[in-house]
Parts: structure tokens; sequence; C-alpha cells
């Protein structure tokens, strides 16, 4: 004998989700890449900054009525040093797309780029023989 299929109830109001088509957008892709072209415009071809993912962003001033909406949210988002991954994130946009957005607004002077702040390039002798210590006791 075999248990009976459990099957979750949908409400009438609401019709069953479509099913995806082989052909359609996966995970992680955008669905629209002429918004990304259009974004980007014809400088993607051009000359980008040397940003890569850990490059902390900050904006010097506020958005101007030229910007696109892209990059009036940008430089909101960027009032606080966020890292180019963190405004990628929030913005939903590829890292390329940002890059390219970026260049504008630093060529504009409306943000600046910094090198992520490094700590000590040797850890301390001290923290190390801490953490042998609480390891060895485990």
């Amino acid at each position: 004998m075999t248990p009976p299929q459990r099957r979750r109830r949908q409400s009438r109001e609401q019709p069953p989700p479509e099913p995806v088509a082989a052909g359609g957008p996966k995970e992680g892709e955008q669905k629209n890449p002429e918004r990304l072209y259009i974004l980007t415009g014809a400088a993607a071809g051009g000359e980008r900054a040397p940003i890569d993912l850990v490059t902390l962003i900050v904006t010097s001033a506020d958005p101007p009525p030229t910007a696109t909406p892209e990059q009036s949210a940008l430089l909101r988002l960027c009032r606080a040093p966020l890292s180019v991954a963190e405004i990628s994130a929030y913005l939903s946009l590829p890292f390329g797309v940002v890059t390219v957005l970026l260049t504008d607004l630093l060529t504009a002077e409306l943000v600046q780029a910094r090198a992520p702040i490094v700590r000590q390039a040797v850890p301390d002798r001290s923290l190390l023989e801490a953490v042998m210590h609480g390891l060895q006791k485990l």
C-alpha cells in the first residue's frame, strides 16, 4: 500500500505559477540585458577606473539634477563608505555596470575611491598564542 501524496492547496483567486521555460532566464541572470547597455551607454567600451570589489566608495557631493536614477541612488547610498561589492548588491547591478557608473562619477569628482583599510600585515603573536592555547584545550 502506498501512502497518499500531499498536494499544496492553492487559493482560487491566484492562478498556479507558470513554469520557467528551458530557454528562460536562470537564477542570477538579468532578465533585460538591453537595460544594462542603456545604463552604461557609450562608456562601456572606454577606459574604466582601477576599481576592485573591496575598494571603498564615499560620496563627496549631493546628486546633481542631471544624474541618472542609478547614479543618484549610488550617490545617496554612499554617504557612508561602502565597498563596490556592497554597492553592486544593494543596487542589484553587475560589478561591471557599477564600475562604469563609478568611473563616470569619479571623473565628475562626485565620489572618492579609497583603498580598504588594512590592519597589521602580521598578526600579534600574543593573539596567535591565545588562539592556539584555546584550540588545544578543546
